[in-house]
């Protein structure tokens, strides 16, 4: 059976005087263009300093003139080595308008790896921010890219280029379905339609007061974040130093901010540590995502007057392939599939179609054979869906635990049970032996503000009595047979996914 989503599926969520300026683009040119023409006095973006969109124009339209004395023309790939700032906007901005490819590097690479993208992804010129100038020294002695140092600037502009939504806009790095490391390589209507999508689901989108932390090298953060930003007319407060979030965001004063679960859980324990919302008392929407969000977060912040709306997407699929618009109902669902995007379940597996998803992994034959199948592309996620069409995430594939009687169990959806405790803030189920024998294993990291809340000496047996009860309700395979409470963190990917393979999958 092939899913798609209504196309008017979140209309009675949006404001009705919006609905009519969430428009499709072709590409980043055409959405900018209108940007700039509708809200040119409003504040794009503030990094120690503030700029307006036309002030922004005009910054891309002259770097646009620097890329084309550089020899940069359409279908060129032009690298961006920058940590967040108005200087990587700017670069992605003037790049994706000149019809050229924007390869988005992460700041942390080193030199070498700097090097080898330049060499692998063919670039015509590599954009770097000062910061990091040390990194691309391999570059400048060894490559005949032409380096471009992101202050660079022209005294007269260059025009805008429009190319068809086909044409190739950016390469965003992804671990993908198999975890190895590899640049997905997005159109330009890909691009636009996830940008497009992040307007759907909430009622404030236009005019917003954005917040940045995530990295913009992250699909979730250049999209969700920074373009749907600039989409829609608001303003996106630029992060300079995480360790200062918090400070930051009091003086900004944001009403919608895009995190992962692991971000939302600390500025929660904060708020409850501090009686102060750490986020804001302007802040009205957080979209979460990139892991599983606890329904605990959801509940949590509403308290505080926030709706926490869980999503589901991949680099893959220009990052959104669903969102939760009454996270309240269904707090354990990611919620319904966005406009445009088709799905197959196969065996439990996620397949996806439509114009979001990626072209194929760039100079990756072998994992591109892998992750298509009859032109449909395999997630790698088990999922189901309701009787309403809502999405539930269920597990990986990589991840099934294979029991020696031949049962099978996706540790994701067990993990689930134990999550919805308020007293758990994460945990992760491996296969272990134990005496000669075969076991299911528990690791539990508390949650401490609910931990403190317990009215009894020895809080781990409170703990793992909760958990016990939970784990009679489990079918008799995939119970735990050992409980093993943590008082560290997990490890954890950049986007604070818990790594398995680091944190015990089947220990032996």
């Amino acid at each position: 059976m092939i899913y798609q989503s209504d196309a008017h599926v979140f209309d009675k969520y949006a404001d009705p005087k919006y609905l009519d300026r969430i428009v499709d683009y072709e590409n980043v040119t055409q959405m900018w263009k209108n940007s700039v023409k509708t809200y040119p006095s409003n504040v794009a973006l503030v990094d120690g300093r503030q700029i307006t969109y036309t002030e922004l124009d005009e910054e891309v339209s002259r770097f646009r003139s620097v890329l084309l004395k550089k020899g940069v023309t359409a279908g060129d790939k032009v690298g961006v080595f920058a940590p967040n700032s108005i200087e990587f906007a700017k670069a992605f901005l003037a790049i994706t308008t000149l019809g050229a490819v924007a390869v988005l590097l992460p700041p942390h690479l080193p030199a070498e790896a700097v090097f080898g993208c330049s060499t692998k992804y063919g670039m015509k010129a590599l954009v770097y921010h000062k910061a990091l100038e040390e990194k691309v020294v391999l570059v400048r002695e060894k490559s005949p890219v032409k380096l471009v140092s992101a202050e660079e600037t022209a005294e007269e502009g260059a025009p805008m280029v429009e190319v068809k939504g086909e044409a190739p806009c950016a390469v965003v790095f992804t671990g993908g379905t198999t975890g190895k490391n590899k640049g997905a390589l997005l159109s330009q209507q890909a691009i636009m339609r996830g940008t497009k999508n992040g307007c759907y689901g909430v009622k404030g989108v236009f005019e917003q007061r954005y917040f940045l932390v995530l990295p913009l090298t992250h699909v979730f953060g250049l999209i969700r974040n920074l373009l749907t930003s600039l989409y829609t007319g608001s303003t996106l407060y630029i992060c300079r130093d995480n360790k200062n979030m918090f400070r930051e965001i009091a003086v900004f004063k944001p009403t919608s901010i895009i995190l992962v679960p692991a971000l939302a859980e600390l500025a929660l324990n904060l708020s409850k540590q501090f009686k102060k919302n750490m986020l804001g008392e302007d802040l009205k929407t957080i979209v979460c995502g990139a892991a599983a969000v606890p329904p605990y977060l959801i509940r949590e912040y509403k308290k505080l007057g926030i709706d926490l709306h869980p999503g589901y997407g991949l680099t893959e699929s220009a990052n959104l392939v669903s969102g939760n618009p009454e996270p309240m109902n269904k707090p354990d669902s990611v919620g319904f599939l966005y406009p445009g995007i088709q799905c197959r379940v196969v065996d439990g597996e996620l397949w996806l179609k439509g114009i979001n998803m990626q072209d194929c992994y760039y100079g990756e034959q072998e994992e591109n054979d892998a992750a298509y199948s009859d032109g449909w592309f395999r997630t790698g996620d088990l999922v189901r869906f309701d009787e309403d069409g809502s999405l539930y995430i269920t597990g990986r594939i990589k991840e099934v635990i294979v029991l020696s009687t031949g049962e099978k169990i996706s540790p994701a959806e067990v993990e689930v049970k134990f999550d919805a405790l308020d007293i758990v803030q994460d945990c992760l189920i491996y296969k272990s032996e134990e005496g000669g024998r075969e076991i299911l294993v528990l690791e539990v990291l508390p949650r401490a503000s609910e931990l403190a809340k317990v009215q009894t000496d020895d809080k781990e047996k409170y703990l793992r009595d909760q958990i016990n009860a939970v784990n009679k309700t489990l079918p008799a395979f995939s119970r735990v047979s050992k409980i093993v409470v943590r008082d560290t963190d997990f490890a954890r990917s950049p986007s604070m996914k818990i790594l398995r393979d680091k944190n015990g999958t089947d220990k032996k």
